[in-house]
């Protein structure tokens, strides 16, 4: 278990205020927030790579805030994974094993057995140099593993990754998390991320934590204006009944708007779609009979380098955002007709159980 109390610390541009986390035994816990939020420093003082001169860290109940990063018994991979380029596969895995003074033959072993979990036996007599992105991060892995750390500090590890490689290593890190028990705390601006990965969630923004939260009382209950738009202003939707159609679909009543999601569970109470996961356009799209309808735009917005629109659907006003680039190429304007897809795959569900 960890626990930060009063963590404050200023790296320049990156700033920690005030923080208060609580981290519980054996949890996938990620932490949230946009580039310069301030969450690699966080990370950093977890793992005893800064100077703490206000606030304490405890692991399990013993205070680690001035403790060396190798008297933290954690594993660590950064974000740009920093293997070393001149010894091979083996050599970095077993690196901080020779260090904990291990025999020849218990490297060897652990070594064998990390990189047969990793998937990466192949590649022990590989120069580092020549490996791909997603062979680094499993490399990377290994190493941070090998020492049997009770907790597991990841910075962005799927940043640098192809979506194919990432979608790969979002399983394995789960797998890896369930099999060793370990606490894991881990770092990403991606929400979709974090919200198929975590256990619970910490958003951080300006170097404060403005929530900490499961993954759907996050999505469904954000607190605050701030916290809303940085996950992408949910569209909300209140659900009058469900019906189960098999194979993990329900249809659910939402308002007058019926949908169709994957559902596996009890019965539904809202439903949530991100305004980037609806699809716009100005001509009907073959397929519009799922989760498909036509609307009037009653507003539009610029966001940065993107477009919030508003259309009425039916009884409800649904928000759909899509880049600056494309809505030019629409011309869109207040008042004409558009044509919506809700992905499927992308709608979250909120059970009428749900306890927060």
């Amino acid at each position: 278990m960890i626990e930060v109390k009063g963590l404050s610390l200023s790296l320049g541009e990156f700033q920690l205020k005030d923080i208060d986390l609580s981290i519980r035994d054996g949890e996938y816990f990620v932490i949230l927030g946009p580039t310069g939020a301030g969450k690699t420093v966080l990370l950093e003082c977890l793992a005893g790579l800064h100077r703490i001169r206000r606030g304490k860290i405890h692991l399990d109940g013993k205070e680690i805030t001035h403790l060396s990063p190798e008297e933290r018994n954690l594993g660590y991979v950064p974000q740009d994974y920093v293997l070393f380029p001149f010894l091979d596969v083996t050599a970095n895995i077993a690196f901080g094993l020779k260090r904990a003074n291990g025999t020849a033959a218990d490297v060897r072993r652990r070594v064998a057995d990390l990189a047969e979990m990793m998937g990466i036996s192949h590649l022990l007599r590989r120069d580092t140099r020549s490996l791909s992105g997603g062979e680094k991060q499993r490399v990377a892995l290994a190493r941070a593993l090998a020492t049997s750390p009770g907790i597991l500090l990841l910075d962005e590890p799927l940043g640098a990754l192809d979506l194919r490689t990432a979608k790969y290593l979002r399983v394995e890190l789960k797998r890896i998390h369930h099999q060793f028990g370990l606490t894991t705390v881990h770092i990403t601006h991606d929400l979709m991320e974090a919200l198929e990965m975590a256990d619970r969630v910490a958003i951080v923004q300006d170097g404060r934590v403005e929530q900490v939260a499961g993954p759907e009382e996050m999505l469904f209950y954000p607190e605050g204006e701030g916290v809303a738009d940085f996950i992408g202003a949910p569209n909300i939707l209140d659900c009058d009944h469900s019906r189960e159609l098999g194979q993990g679909i329900v249809e659910v009543a939402c308002g007058g708007l019926n949908l169709t999601v994957p559902h596996e569970g009890g019965p539904i109470r809202k439903v949530a779609i991100l305004p980037r996961h609806i699809y716009v356009s100005r001509t009907r799209p073959p397929g519009l009979s799922v989760n498909g309808f036509e609307g009037t735009i009653t507003a539009i917005k610029p966001s940065g380098n993107m477009v919030r629109i508003w259309v009425d659907v039916g009884a409800k006003n649904l928000m759909a955002e899509i880049p600056a680039y494309m809505f030019e190429e629409m011309d869109l304007a207040v008042g004409n007709e558009v044509f919506l897809i809700l992905r499927m795959r992308r709608i979250r569900v909120y059970e009428k159980n749900s306890k927060f």
